[in-house]
Protein backbone atom coordinates (compact mmCIF):
# COMPACT_ATOMS: atom_id res chain seq x y z
CA UNK A 1 0.00 0.00 0.00
CA UNK A 2 1.20 3.53 -0.78
CA UNK A 3 2.66 5.42 2.20
CA UNK A 4 0.53 8.52 2.85
CA UNK A 5 2.46 10.10 5.72
CA UNK A 6 4.60 12.83 4.16
CA UNK A 7 7.17 12.80 6.94
CA UNK A 8 7.65 9.04 6.61
CA UNK A 9 8.35 9.49 2.91
CA UNK A 10 10.84 12.30 3.67
CA UNK A 11 12.08 11.50 7.19
CA UNK A 12 14.71 14.24 7.12
CA UNK A 13 12.14 16.97 6.45
CA UNK A 14 11.87 19.30 9.46
CA UNK A 15 8.67 20.23 11.27
CA UNK A 16 10.13 23.57 12.37
CA UNK A 17 12.23 25.97 10.29
CA UNK A 18 13.74 29.45 10.40
CA UNK A 19 13.21 31.95 7.59
CA UNK A 20 15.50 34.97 7.69
CA UNK A 21 14.62 38.13 5.81
CA UNK A 22 17.00 39.94 3.45
CA UNK A 23 14.59 42.43 1.85
CA UNK A 24 16.28 45.68 2.88
CA UNK A 25 19.72 44.46 1.79
CA UNK A 26 19.51 41.95 -1.06
CA UNK A 27 16.03 43.05 -2.07
CA UNK A 28 16.76 46.76 -2.24
CA UNK A 29 20.27 46.47 -3.71
CA UNK A 30 18.80 45.67 -7.13
CA UNK A 31 16.41 48.64 -7.22
CA UNK A 32 17.32 51.56 -9.46
CA UNK A 33 15.78 54.14 -7.13
CA UNK A 34 17.00 55.14 -3.69
CA UNK A 35 14.71 53.78 -1.01
CA UNK A 36 14.38 56.40 1.71
CA UNK A 37 16.02 55.76 5.04
CA UNK A 38 12.67 56.16 6.77
CA UNK A 39 11.14 53.48 4.53
CA UNK A 40 14.03 51.14 5.30
CA UNK A 41 13.55 51.71 9.03
CA UNK A 42 9.83 51.01 8.66
CA UNK A 43 10.32 47.69 6.86
CA UNK A 44 13.11 46.55 9.18
CA UNK A 45 10.92 47.23 12.21
CA UNK A 46 7.78 45.68 10.73
CA UNK A 47 9.58 42.53 9.60
CA UNK A 48 10.89 42.06 13.13
CA UNK A 49 7.45 42.69 14.62
CA UNK A 50 6.02 40.12 12.17
CA UNK A 51 8.35 37.43 13.52
CA UNK A 52 11.74 37.84 11.82
CA UNK A 53 14.67 37.13 14.12
CA UNK A 54 17.45 36.89 11.52
CA UNK A 55 17.51 39.98 9.36
CA UNK A 56 19.98 41.50 6.89
CA UNK A 57 20.09 45.22 7.54
CA UNK A 58 22.53 46.70 5.04
CA UNK A 59 25.80 46.47 3.11
CA UNK A 60 28.92 48.01 4.67
CA UNK A 61 30.82 48.11 1.39
CA UNK A 62 31.94 51.30 -0.32
CA UNK A 63 28.83 53.42 -1.03
CA UNK A 64 30.49 54.72 -4.19
CA UNK A 65 29.75 51.35 -5.79
CA UNK A 66 26.37 50.87 -4.09
CA UNK A 67 24.96 54.22 -2.91
CA UNK A 68 21.70 52.48 -1.98
CA UNK A 69 23.50 51.73 1.30
CA UNK A 70 24.92 55.16 2.06
CA UNK A 71 22.64 55.17 5.14
CA UNK A 72 24.09 51.91 6.52
CA UNK A 73 25.28 53.31 9.83
CA UNK A 74 22.02 55.18 10.46
CA UNK A 75 20.03 51.96 10.03
CA UNK A 76 22.24 49.99 12.40
CA UNK A 77 22.14 52.82 14.91
CA UNK A 78 18.34 52.88 14.72
CA UNK A 79 18.04 49.17 15.49
CA UNK A 80 20.31 49.58 18.51
CA UNK A 81 18.47 52.67 19.80
CA UNK A 82 16.57 52.78 23.07
CA UNK A 83 13.43 53.79 21.18
CA UNK A 84 13.42 50.67 19.04
CA UNK A 85 14.47 48.36 21.86
CA UNK A 86 11.62 49.69 24.02
CA UNK A 87 9.16 49.07 21.17
CA UNK A 88 10.37 45.49 21.02
CA UNK A 89 9.91 44.99 24.74
CA UNK A 90 6.37 46.39 24.62
CA UNK A 91 5.57 43.78 21.98
CA UNK A 92 7.11 40.98 24.03
CA UNK A 93 10.17 40.65 21.79
CA UNK A 94 13.53 39.99 23.42
CA UNK A 95 16.08 42.15 21.54
CA UNK A 96 18.74 39.54 22.31
CA UNK A 97 16.85 37.12 20.07
CA UNK A 98 17.32 39.39 17.03
CA UNK A 99 20.43 38.84 14.91
CA UNK A 100 21.38 41.84 12.75
CA UNK A 101 23.53 41.01 9.72
CA UNK A 102 25.49 43.30 7.42
CA UNK A 103 27.28 42.34 4.21
CA UNK A 104 31.04 42.87 4.20
CA UNK A 105 32.50 41.35 1.05
CA UNK A 106 36.04 42.68 1.58
CA UNK A 107 38.34 43.25 4.54
CA UNK A 108 37.88 47.01 4.62
CA UNK A 109 34.17 46.47 5.21
CA UNK A 110 34.91 43.93 7.93
CA UNK A 111 37.11 46.51 9.65
CA UNK A 112 34.27 49.01 9.37
CA UNK A 113 31.87 46.55 11.03
CA UNK A 114 34.33 46.04 13.89
CA UNK A 115 34.68 49.82 14.40
CA UNK A 116 30.88 50.11 14.55
CA UNK A 117 30.76 47.25 17.04
CA UNK A 118 33.20 49.16 19.24
CA UNK A 119 30.84 52.16 19.04
CA UNK A 120 27.92 50.02 20.18
CA UNK A 121 26.02 50.03 16.87
CA UNK A 122 27.77 47.29 14.94
CA UNK A 123 26.10 44.22 13.46
CA UNK A 124 25.88 40.92 15.30
CA UNK A 125 26.86 38.99 12.19
CA UNK A 126 28.58 39.78 8.90
CA UNK A 127 28.96 37.93 5.63
CA UNK A 128 31.75 37.23 3.17
CA UNK A 129 31.28 35.41 -0.12
CA UNK A 130 33.10 33.04 -2.45
CA UNK A 131 31.96 31.59 -5.76
CA UNK A 132 33.18 28.19 -6.90
CA UNK A 133 33.49 29.66 -10.42
CA UNK A 134 36.34 32.15 -10.30
CA UNK A 135 35.13 34.56 -12.99
CA UNK A 136 31.93 35.12 -10.99
CA UNK A 137 33.96 35.46 -7.80
CA UNK A 138 36.23 38.04 -9.41
CA UNK A 139 33.22 40.04 -10.66
CA UNK A 140 31.88 40.22 -7.09
CA UNK A 141 35.12 40.69 -5.14
CA UNK A 142 37.75 42.02 -7.53
CA UNK A 143 40.34 39.44 -6.52
CA UNK A 144 41.29 35.78 -6.99
CA UNK A 145 39.94 32.91 -4.93
CA UNK A 146 43.30 31.98 -3.29
CA UNK A 147 43.89 35.58 -2.25
CA UNK A 148 40.31 35.93 -0.98
CA UNK A 149 40.53 32.79 1.15
CA UNK A 150 43.57 34.21 2.96
CA UNK A 151 41.69 37.48 3.45
CA UNK A 152 38.68 35.59 4.83
CA UNK A 153 40.92 33.71 7.26
CA UNK A 154 42.23 37.02 8.66
CA UNK A 155 38.75 38.50 8.83
CA UNK A 156 37.24 35.56 10.70
CA UNK A 157 39.96 35.85 13.34
CA UNK A 158 39.29 39.58 13.66
CA UNK A 159 35.57 38.92 14.03
CA UNK A 160 36.06 36.24 16.65
CA UNK A 161 38.19 38.69 18.64
CA UNK A 162 35.51 41.40 18.28
CA UNK A 163 32.55 39.17 19.16
CA UNK A 164 30.98 39.24 15.68
CA UNK A 165 29.71 36.11 13.93
CA UNK A 166 30.90 35.44 10.38
CA UNK A 167 28.72 33.79 7.74
CA UNK A 168 30.57 32.32 4.78
CA UNK A 169 28.59 32.23 1.55
CA UNK A 170 29.21 29.72 -1.23
CA UNK A 171 27.83 30.74 -4.63
CA UNK A 172 27.59 29.32 -8.18
CA UNK A 173 26.77 25.91 -6.67
CA UNK A 174 24.42 24.98 -9.52
CA UNK A 175 26.07 27.03 -12.25
CA UNK A 176 27.51 30.46 -12.99
CA UNK A 177 25.94 33.19 -15.15
CA UNK A 178 29.47 33.91 -16.42
CA UNK A 179 31.41 30.64 -16.51
CA UNK A 180 28.53 28.21 -17.01
CA UNK A 181 28.30 24.72 -15.48
CA UNK A 182 29.97 24.01 -12.13
CA UNK A 183 30.63 20.92 -9.99
CA UNK A 184 28.54 20.72 -6.80
CA UNK A 185 31.33 18.78 -5.09
CA UNK A 186 33.44 21.97 -5.15
CA UNK A 187 30.74 23.76 -3.18
CA UNK A 188 30.75 21.06 -0.48
CA UNK A 189 34.54 21.47 -0.19
CA UNK A 190 34.15 25.26 0.07
CA UNK A 191 31.48 24.90 2.79
CA UNK A 192 33.84 22.71 4.81
CA UNK A 193 36.60 25.27 4.30
CA UNK A 194 34.48 28.10 5.72
CA UNK A 195 33.76 26.09 8.86
CA UNK A 196 37.41 25.02 9.19
CA UNK A 197 38.36 28.71 9.18
CA UNK A 198 35.91 29.39 12.01
CA UNK A 199 32.81 30.71 10.26
CA UNK A 200 29.63 30.59 12.34
CA UNK A 201 27.44 29.26 9.50
CA UNK A 202 27.36 28.82 5.72
CA UNK A 203 24.92 30.27 3.20
CA UNK A 204 24.49 27.99 0.19
CA UNK A 205 23.40 30.28 -2.62
CA UNK A 206 21.76 29.90 -5.97
CA UNK A 207 22.50 33.45 -7.05
CA UNK A 208 21.07 33.29 -10.57
CA UNK A 209 18.22 30.80 -10.42
CA UNK A 210 20.23 27.97 -11.99
CA UNK A 211 19.07 25.29 -9.55
CA UNK A 212 16.58 22.55 -10.30
CA UNK A 213 14.70 20.71 -7.55
CA UNK A 214 16.45 17.40 -8.19
CA UNK A 215 19.90 18.98 -8.04
CA UNK A 216 18.97 20.98 -4.92
CA UNK A 217 17.94 17.76 -3.16
CA UNK A 218 21.12 16.04 -4.30
CA UNK A 219 23.37 18.89 -3.18
CA UNK A 220 21.88 19.41 0.27
CA UNK A 221 21.88 15.66 0.87
CA UNK A 222 25.61 15.71 0.08
CA UNK A 223 26.09 18.66 2.44
CA UNK A 224 24.21 17.10 5.35
CA UNK A 225 26.00 13.80 4.87
CA UNK A 226 29.31 15.65 5.20
CA UNK A 227 28.21 18.29 7.75
CA UNK A 228 25.07 17.00 9.50
CA UNK A 229 24.42 19.91 11.92
CA UNK A 230 21.48 21.67 10.25
CA UNK A 231 22.11 24.85 12.25
CA UNK A 232 25.20 25.43 10.12
CA UNK A 233 23.39 25.69 6.79
CA UNK A 234 21.20 28.34 5.13
CA UNK A 235 19.48 27.92 1.75
CA UNK A 236 19.39 31.01 -0.49
CA UNK A 237 17.45 30.76 -3.76
CA UNK A 238 17.05 33.28 -6.55
CA UNK A 239 14.05 33.23 -8.84
CA UNK A 240 14.48 33.52 -12.60
CA UNK A 241 12.42 30.60 -13.94
CA UNK A 242 9.54 30.58 -11.39
CA UNK A 243 10.79 27.32 -9.85
CA UNK A 244 12.36 28.58 -6.61
CA UNK A 245 9.44 27.24 -4.55
CA UNK A 246 10.31 23.78 -5.88
CA UNK A 247 13.90 24.35 -4.73
CA UNK A 248 12.63 25.27 -1.26
CA UNK A 249 10.59 22.06 -1.13
CA UNK A 250 13.55 19.97 -2.31
CA UNK A 251 15.78 21.54 0.36
CA UNK A 252 13.13 20.73 2.98
CA UNK A 253 13.02 17.13 1.81
CA UNK A 254 16.80 16.95 2.21
CA UNK A 255 16.53 18.25 5.80
CA UNK A 256 17.49 21.95 5.56
CA UNK A 257 15.96 24.06 8.33
CA UNK A 258 17.20 27.61 7.57
CA UNK A 259 16.10 29.69 4.60
CA UNK A 260 16.22 33.30 3.34
CA UNK A 261 13.64 35.27 1.37
CA UNK A 262 12.56 38.80 0.43
CA UNK A 263 9.23 40.59 0.43
CA UNK A 264 7.78 40.67 -3.06
CA UNK A 265 10.59 38.48 -4.38
CA UNK A 266 12.79 41.58 -4.72
CA UNK A 267 16.53 41.36 -5.22
CA UNK A 268 19.30 40.30 -7.52
CA UNK A 269 22.50 41.73 -8.86
CA UNK A 270 23.43 45.15 -7.43
CA UNK A 271 21.99 48.00 -9.49
CA UNK A 272 24.28 49.85 -11.90
CA UNK A 273 21.91 52.84 -12.05
CA UNK A 274 20.39 54.80 -9.16
CA UNK A 275 17.75 57.45 -9.68
CA UNK A 276 19.14 59.50 -12.60
CA UNK A 277 22.79 58.46 -12.36
CA UNK A 278 24.79 55.47 -13.69
CA UNK A 279 26.83 53.81 -10.92
CA UNK A 280 29.43 51.06 -10.72
CA UNK A 281 27.48 48.25 -9.03
CA UNK A 282 29.05 44.96 -10.10
CA UNK A 283 29.08 45.84 -13.77
CA UNK A 284 26.69 44.92 -16.56
CA UNK A 285 23.59 42.92 -15.68
CA UNK A 286 23.63 39.19 -16.38
CA UNK A 287 20.10 39.21 -17.82
CA UNK A 288 17.96 40.98 -20.40
CA UNK A 289 14.64 41.44 -18.59
CA UNK A 290 14.49 42.64 -14.95
CA UNK A 291 10.98 41.19 -14.54
CA UNK A 292 12.57 37.75 -14.23
CA UNK A 293 15.12 38.57 -11.54
CA UNK A 294 14.71 38.29 -7.78
CA UNK A 295 14.74 35.99 -4.79
CA UNK A 296 12.31 33.45 -3.47
CA UNK A 297 9.30 35.40 -2.22
CA UNK A 298 8.78 35.64 1.55
CA UNK A 299 4.98 35.92 1.39
CA UNK A 300 4.52 32.92 -0.89
CA UNK A 301 7.11 30.81 0.96
CA UNK A 302 5.43 31.45 4.30
CA UNK A 303 2.02 30.49 2.92
CA UNK A 304 3.57 27.35 1.42
CA UNK A 305 5.25 26.11 4.62
CA UNK A 306 2.39 27.26 6.84
CA UNK A 307 -0.11 25.18 4.88
CA UNK A 308 2.27 22.22 5.07
CA UNK A 309 2.02 22.43 8.86
CA UNK A 310 5.66 23.43 9.34
CA UNK A 311 6.29 25.75 12.28
CA UNK A 312 8.04 29.01 11.28
CA UNK A 313 7.37 31.68 13.93
CA UNK A 314 5.97 34.37 11.59
CA UNK A 315 2.64 36.20 11.59
CA UNK A 316 1.62 35.32 8.04
CA UNK A 317 -1.25 37.80 7.81
CA UNK A 318 0.98 40.65 8.95
CA UNK A 319 3.54 39.70 6.31
CA UNK A 320 0.86 39.72 3.59
CA UNK A 321 -0.21 43.17 4.79
CA UNK A 322 3.41 44.30 4.69
CA UNK A 323 3.84 42.97 1.16
CA UNK A 324 0.98 45.20 0.02
CA UNK A 325 2.66 48.20 1.64
CA UNK A 326 5.88 47.41 -0.24
CA UNK A 327 4.06 47.44 -3.57
CA UNK A 328 2.92 50.97 -2.75
CA UNK A 329 6.47 51.95 -1.79
CA UNK A 330 7.70 50.94 -5.24
CA UNK A 331 4.56 51.90 -7.13
CA UNK A 332 4.37 48.61 -8.99
CA UNK A 333 3.15 45.05 -8.80
CA UNK A 334 5.75 42.79 -7.20
CA UNK A 335 6.11 39.01 -7.49
CA UNK A 336 4.03 37.71 -4.62
CA UNK A 337 0.94 35.73 -5.62
CA UNK A 338 -0.14 35.35 -1.98
CA UNK A 339 -0.40 39.14 -1.57
CA UNK A 340 -3.10 39.11 -4.26
CA UNK A 341 -4.81 35.79 -3.64
CA UNK A 342 -4.26 35.43 0.10
CA UNK A 343 -4.13 32.19 2.02
CA UNK A 344 -6.22 29.10 1.33
CA UNK A 345 -9.23 29.69 3.55
CA UNK A 346 -10.72 26.61 5.19
CA UNK A 347 -14.12 28.30 5.32
CA UNK A 348 -14.03 29.07 1.60
CA UNK A 349 -15.45 32.18 -0.11
CA UNK A 350 -19.19 31.91 0.34
CA UNK A 351 -19.73 35.31 -1.24
CA UNK A 352 -19.24 33.54 -4.57
CA UNK A 353 -21.87 30.85 -3.86
CA UNK A 354 -24.82 30.54 -6.24
CA UNK A 355 -28.08 31.22 -4.34
CA UNK A 356 -30.74 28.57 -3.92
CA UNK A 357 -28.86 25.33 -3.18
CA UNK A 358 -30.35 24.94 0.30
CA UNK A 359 -33.90 25.39 -0.97
CA UNK A 360 -33.33 22.99 -3.89
CA UNK A 361 -32.02 20.23 -1.60
CA UNK A 362 -35.05 20.66 0.68
CA UNK A 363 -37.37 20.45 -2.32
CA UNK A 364 -35.69 17.18 -3.38
CA UNK A 365 -35.86 15.77 0.18
CA UNK A 366 -32.07 15.65 0.46
CA UNK A 367 -30.23 16.22 3.74
CA UNK A 368 -27.85 19.22 3.85
CA UNK A 369 -24.72 17.02 3.86
CA UNK A 370 -25.98 14.38 1.36
CA UNK A 371 -23.58 13.97 -1.60
CA UNK A 372 -24.85 10.69 -3.19
CA UNK A 373 -28.34 9.41 -4.07
CA UNK A 374 -30.22 7.75 -1.19
CA UNK A 375 -29.63 4.00 -1.09
CA UNK A 376 -26.21 4.07 -2.73
CA UNK A 377 -23.53 2.27 -0.76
Amino acid sequence: MTELDYWKIFPRMPKKITIGDITVRDGFQHEEKFVSTEAKKFYLEELIFAGCRNIEVTNLGNPVSMPQFRDAEELLKHLKSERFLNKCKRKGIDPDDICLTAITIREASVDRAIRLKEQGIGPDRILMMVSTEEQHHYANSGTTLPNYWKEAERCIQKCNDAGIKMCGTVSTIWGSPIGGATDMKDAVVFAKRWLDLGAHDVEHADHDGSASAAEVYRYFSMVLDALPDTNLHIAHFHETKRVASASVLAALHAGITNFEATLGGLGGQPANFLDDCPIKGTGEYYYDDPRYVGLVCLEDTLVQVDEMGIEHGWDVDRVLWLGKRLERTFGKRLRSEAVINGRTLKEGHMEFARPGLKQLKEKMNETPDQLLPEGWE
